[in-house]
């Protein structure tokens, strides 16, 4: 029986950062000008002035700190508070494209191999910034892969499905060798006038390796299981589904357009799912909590993901079972979680079990099981 595994992760960080005290700044800017705009209409009743935001009201709502941009300029000005993308032309590389390169570069030095050895690409995202031709398809014409490709979308969970779809394909011969790749560009559709949400995402690309695992070049991770759950909901929504770009009508500024949730009824909801999907998970494979060494959660929200690790290891996870990066990439949708692996995974040893879970809009969850082992 043929063994899929994870030879190999890479991580394209953006260059540009913005600081929570730099969006703090922005946004009351922003605020201040619209209540003194609209000071008639505040006092008269008709609607409600703008509260201002804090870094200390970010990091006790997320634990975020800072977060990485493909552009800060545009979602610094107080009069644009979006990112400037430029439009590119339909010969030019699309920005998720370009973005994947570095990161499948990463992942394929890790992994040993060359790029004309792949034979399938699944480009497992958020949004998307096209509906065709696939982002996928260009990746793989980018990088002189081969087999096929296609895109995949299941929000926040995108990353980990995509491993379960390639890990299938490998196990049942439709494919030989894949990338998952995650190119998240949630800044073109967040609402960051809204100081409820303004503060969450980031930017930022992931790739991963996956192949048999006795074709493995080195170390790498046996992918013994995965299991992936779906749950309408509307509490997380996005209507938009594309980069946001100013346009001359006004259709980019609707607050319905953008990425929207019901915060409370989402903690309350989505957390029993996912706990109870991961206890689930293990039971199945017979692997206890206590032989779990490390969990790489979705990256969301502190609060949630200490909740999880306590609820799948019946206490409270230290830094090194469960580590944290939020706090430096924001929310970066599906990617969170595997840029948490790609960072802290090279010290298990053979042997140790992990898993990677990610979760979100949908409702969705993903989990994968992974088991460390050497290389030939």
């Amino acid at each position: 029986m043929v063994m899929p595994a994870i030879t190999g992760s890479g991580v394209f960080t953006p260059p540009e950062v913005i600081t929570n005290e730099e969006l703090v700044e922005t946004f009351n800017a922003y605020a201040e000008a619209f209540n003194t705009r609209h000071a008639a209409e505040i006092a008269a009743g008709e609607i409600e002035a703008k509260g201002l935001s804090s870094p200390e009201f970010i990091v006790n709502a997320s634990g975020i700190e800072r977060r990485h941009v493909m552009d800060k300029t545009g979602v610094l000005n107080p009069e644009v508070m979006h990112p400037l993308l430029r439009q590119r032309s339909d010969d030019e590389p699309g920005i998720m494209a370009e973005m994947a390169m570095a990161a499948c570069a990463e992942a394929l030095d890790q992994a040993g191999r060359d790029a004309s050895e792949i034979d399938l690409i699944i480009c497992a995202a958020s949004n998307h910034e096209r509906p065709y031709p696939a982002v996928a398809i260009e990746i793989q014409q980018l990088l002189g892969a081969g087999g096929f490709a296609f895109d995949m979308n299941v929000a926040c969970s995108s990353a980990t499905f995509g491993i379960q779809a390639a890990a299938d394909m490998i196990r049942g011969g439709g494919a030989r060798r894949a990338l998952v790749v995650s190119p998240e560009i949630c800044s073109g559709h967040l609402e960051w006038r809204d100081r409820d949400c303004h503060f969450i995402f980031g930017d930022v690309c992931t790739a991963m390796v996956i192949e048999a695992a006795e074709e493995a070049n080195g170390p790498h991770f046996v992918i013994r299981s995965t299991r992936c759950a779906t749950q309408f909901s509307n509490n997380i929504r996005n209507n938009n589904g594309f980069l946001r770009r100013a346009r001359p009508d006004g259709v980019a500024d609707r607050r319905d357009m953008q990425f929207m949730q019901e915060g409370r009824r989402v903690f309350k909801e989505v957390l029993p799912m996912v706990s109870s999907h991961i206890l689930a998970h293990l039971e199945a494979e017979k692997v206890t909590s206590d032989e779990l060494r490390r969990l790489w959660l979705h990256q969301a929200n502190k609060a949630m993901n200490d909740f999880i690790g306590r609820k799948v290891l019946g206490r409270v996870p230290s830094a090194d079972e469960q580590p944290n990066i939020l706090q430096d990439y924001a929310n970066t949708s599906s990617a969170g979680s595997i840029i948490a692996f790609s960072k802290y995974s090279d010290d298990l040893a053979p042997g140790d079990q992990g898993l990677i879970c990610s979760f979100g809009a949908g409702y969705s969850v993903g989990s994968v099981l992974v088991e460390r082992a050497p290389g030939p």
